[in-house]
């Protein structure tokens, strides 16, 4: 038996989230094309017959512009050192820069193994990913290097398996049947800000934070939904709900749909949209949003 914690790691927007969820098999991270989508550890447990991986999907490491930002990568940084194996994602379309060698600095101080994966091999002509695995294998010291695409699925049961082969001995940590620790007002709360990260543009996804503040199932069997999306300013707030509430409605139908797939119940759900000024960069609003 082989069992272990895995984290995942690398720059916004590379794909770990959605890697993530191919692993397990179901979506237990919001997926966006906007960079610093996840904000917290987010684990995912992939359970075979003989092994066991626990997959924790960090923030992206970037140069921290406010409070929050330096919340999200330390505690990336800080994951690297608690987990027995890291496998560091790469988006393999984009030339490697300052930032992939501000993460190779990084994992070249600690001594917890590491696994490359280069992803989006979709989006690269093949003869490229030679250069590619080259200039990081003569900058890192790695198991595999591994070519991957999260989209597609393309290598990823040999993702998998060098994964698995690289635990340690153990027992497993979860009962098989579960794919994720997050409880349901979490998930909640990330699936509406998943639909306002995907109907937003410019300033206004970075701003948002979701607090779910009741849940509850009615005698009818509906499940009841009270949630507030918080941002930074009344224009953002404006944008949030559009005009006559139109994109605020939208927000709420997409967000309703996702969440009956995923809890098996028809949900009646209740969005506000409320301003709390320069939480981002305000430690008493972080604590209160769970960001500590």
């Amino acid at each position: 038996m082989r069992s272990g914690f895995v984290c995942l790691v690398g720059r916004p927007n590379v794909g770990k989230s959605t890697l993530l969820n191919r692993f397990v098999g179901r979506k237990v991270a919001i997926v966006s094309d906007k960079p610093q989508t996840t904000r917290n550890r987010i684990l995912g447990i992939l359970t075979t017959e003989d092994a066991q991986a626990v997959f924790i999907d960090t923030p992206g490491i970037h140069k921290p512009r406010h409070k929050l930002g330096a919340y999200m990568t330390r505690i990336a940084q800080n994951t690297l050192e608690e987990v027995d194996l890291v496998l560091y994602v790469v988006d393999a379309s984009v030339p490697p820069g300052a930032g992939e060698e501000y993460i190779l600095a990084l994992l070249r101080r600690v001594s917890t193994p590491v696994i490359l994966a280069l992803n989006k091999i979709d989006l690269v002509k093949k003869q490229e990913l030679l250069p590619l695995i080259e200039w990081f294998s003569e900058r890192g010291n790695f198991l595999e290097v591994i070519p991957v695409s999260a989209l597609t699925g393309e290598n990823i049961e040999s993702l998998n398996r060098s994964i698995l082969e690289n635990l340690p001995e153990g027992p497993f940590y979860y009962p098989v049947e579960m794919v994720t620790d997050q409880p349901e007002r979490f998930i909640a709360a990330e699936i509406i800000r998943e639909k306002v990260l995907n109907l937003t543009r410019e300033e206004v996804p970075h701003s948002v934070v979701v607090v779910v503040e009741d849940m509850q199932e009615r005698p009818n069997g509906m499940l009841y939904l009270a949630a507030v999306v918080y941002v930074e300013r009344d224009s953002q707030k404006g944008i949030l709900i559009g005009k006559g509430g139109k994109m605020l409605k939208e927000i709420g139908r997409l967000a309703r749909e996702e969440l009956e797939v995923i809890f098996g119940n028809r949900i009646y759900l209740e969005l506000w949209v409320k301003v709390k000024k320069g939480w981002r960069d305000d430690e008493a609003a972080l604590r209160s949003f769970g960001y500590e």
